[in-house]
Order: C-alpha cells, then structure tokens, then sequence
C-alpha cells in the first residue's frame, strides 16, 4: 500500500506550522471559524501559510459560511484546498468550483453505511471527501472515532480521507483496516484544546507511514 497522505489540523502558531512541515505532512490545515479553540483570523492564517513550502498543500476550514465571506477568505488566505465542514450543498460547492475556488474537500459526519451512501451526492462537487465522527457542540476536532468498519467493502466513488479520533496510537490500525490514502489529525495531536503537542505531531506522523 503506498504511504498515506497526512493532514494536521488546526494548527495556531509557527511552531507547529514548523512542526508539521519537519515531520513530512503532506497537508495542514487552517481553522477560519470563531467558535472553535483552534480558530485563526485570516490575518494569522496570511501569516502562517506563507511559512509553509510549496510543496506541501494548505488547507483553509470554513463551517457554513456565507458567499462574500468566503471568497475574501479564499482570496486572502490562497489556501490550496478549502474544506468545508458544516451543512454546505452539493449546490454550494458548484457555485464557488465555477468562481475559481481551486481544491474543494467536504467533511461528512458518519456513523452509518447508510451516511456513507449519502456522501455520493457530493460527487461532482466536491474534489475529495473527508470522512469524520457525527458533529456534537463543534463540527469535528473533538477526538471522536468513527466504526472503520463501515469502510469494510465500500465502494468509494471519489477521492477520500479519514479523520475522527485519530491519534499516534490508533493511526497505523485505523490505515490497516480502512486503507484510507489520506489521514487527518486534530486533536489527536494536541496537549489541550487548541494547543498541538510538536512531539505528538512527528509521532503521528511516523506511525501514518509505518516507520
């Protein structure tokens, strides 16, 4: 199986902007939405993403935001992937691919084969699916595994990744039993809400590719 792709979420400052990049992500992400502990003004997300090599992609996280808002963040911010993670339509996502918006991913709560099934509307739509635990008080970061056997014979019809609950520990089972080809981490790397641990990081990382 190839090395998996890996994205660390949620990241505040420059030292676990520079952490993620040391230990070899391939994607981090940036949280624009106020209500959450892990929450960047496009100000702070300019800054953080200009410390971020080429080759290694940013992502920008909107939950339900509204049209003008989301396009100056986009043209603030010059993320490589907006992932949206609240109720956005399949309509939504079309609108802002014909505005020019480059890379969209949606995150999709499951707990069912049945949710599961519902995420194919989005095929289309969305560039890559990211598959978390069912949101309570926020939409994800709040350490909740999903059933990986859900993914036992699914037939995915577009690209897709994993997250939910996943931490150091739980990675390498959770690629050996979904064969996921992208993992994303939040709180699974993290000291207190909000605040990543750098050595959690390069753990989390190391355990993703099996080394």
């Amino acid at each position: 199986m190839p090395e998996p792709e890996i994205k660390i979420c949620g990241l505040t400052t420059p030292e676990a902007v520079d952490a993620a990049v040391a230990a070899r992500a391939t994607h981090i992400g940036l949280v624009h939405y106020a209500p959450s502990p892990r929450h960047v003004t496009l100000e702070q997300a300019m800054r953080l993403r200009v410390r971020v090599p080429r080759e290694i992609k940013v992502v920008l996280l909107l939950v339900n935001e509204q049209p003008q808002p989301t396009l100056q963040a986009i043209q603030a911010v010059k993320p490589d992937v907006v992932q949206f993670h609240g109720s956005e339509t399949p309509e939504w996502l079309s609108i802002l691919k014909q505005a020019g918006a480059k890379e969209l991913w949606k995150a999709i709560g499951v707990k069912s084969a049945e949710g599961l099934e519902r995420a194919k509307r989005y095929k289309g739509a969305a560039d890559m699916l990211l598959y978390d635990a069912p949101a309570h008080k926020q939409p994800g970061g709040q350490g909740l595994a999903i059933d990986w056997s859900l993914f036992n014979g699914f037939q995915h019809e577009m690209p897709w990744g994993l997250a939910g609950g996943l931490t150091p520990e739980n990675v390498g089972e959770a690629l050996r039993l979904t064969g996921a080809p992208l993992v994303d981490t939040s709180s699974g790397v993290e000291s207190a809400p909000g605040v990543k641990d750098i050595d959690k990081i390069a753990a989390f990382c190391r355990a993703a590719r099996n080394e």
